[in-house]
């Protein structure tokens, strides 16, 4: 496996995710993931992160092995893996603190009618996917994940908009769930824009984490920036 190391130091790994590949197995056996190859190149990232619980099926609460947070299968872009248990600890407590920055970008399908605009909905689990809830009960309630997220219009094309989206939780499918709840899916989202077709010059969601800034103290700003695939960016000519 040919991984995009972007950087790296005692403490942590920076990489830019191809699309394709799965972070760590499920349950489901899909082939390699970027964390088997990690551990094969990195072994020193065996064990660190927090433990599973045995009380539980091992696909629902893998150890984390240095993976503090996770881009979707689909989904291509900046990724920081921690080296060492200290480290990890350090990057969570800034993802919890909300101190670290990601940026995506996203094509989805039509225009908004805003040049930007901040999407506060609450998110909950429901049959194997996330949806947006405005009303719940009190047992619904502890399922359900306060979810914010900011965007902006970078370019408006005919049928779509390219659009730049900071996530200020990390909520999963966060993204994909607010946007199509805003009546503008992701590009060849297959499980929520189920009703909008994929375009046949493009294989796979529209969707890449292109900035990561990690202040990991005082003395260290460490700032990222990785170009769309070729896939994307091939696409955005097209149209």
């Amino acid at each position: 496996m040919n991984l995009n190391i972007v950087y790296q130091n005692e403490n942590l790994i920076v990489i830019n995710k191809p699309s394709g590949l799965l972070v760590h197995p499920t349950s489901k056996k899909e082939g390699d993931t970027l964390l088997d190859e990690l551990i094969k190149r990195y072994p020193e990232i065996r064990g660190v992160g927090e433990k599973r619980a045995h009380s539980r099926p091992l696909h629902e609460a893998t150890e984390r092995h240095g993976i503090v947070h996770r881009l979707d299968k689909e989904t291509s872009g900046l990724l920081v893996v921690a080296k060492t248990q200290e480290s990890y600890e350090k990057l969570k407590e800034l993802f919890k603190q909300r101190k670290i920055k990601k940026r995506y970008f996203a094509l989805v399908w039509g225009s908004p009618k805003q040049d930007k605009g901040t999407i506060k909905k609450e998110i909950k689990a429901y049959k194997g996917k996330r949806q947006t809830v405005e009303k719940y009960s009190q047992v619904e309630a502890k399922k359900v994940r306060p979810s914010e997220t900011k965007w902006s219009v970078v370019k408006r094309y005919s049928k779509f908009t390219l659009l730049n989206v900071e996530p200020l939780t990390g909520r999963t499918h966060q993204i994909r769930v607010h946007l199509d709840s805003i009546g503008h899916p992701i590009v060849c989202d297959k499980l929520y824009g189920k009703k909008k077709s994929c375009p046949p010059e493009l294989s796979r969601l529209f969707l890449h984490a292109y900035f990561l800034q990690i202040p990991y103290n005082k003395d260290m700003l460490l700032e990222f920036e990785e170009d769309l695939p070729n896939d994307l960016a091939d696409f955005l000519k097209y149209i």
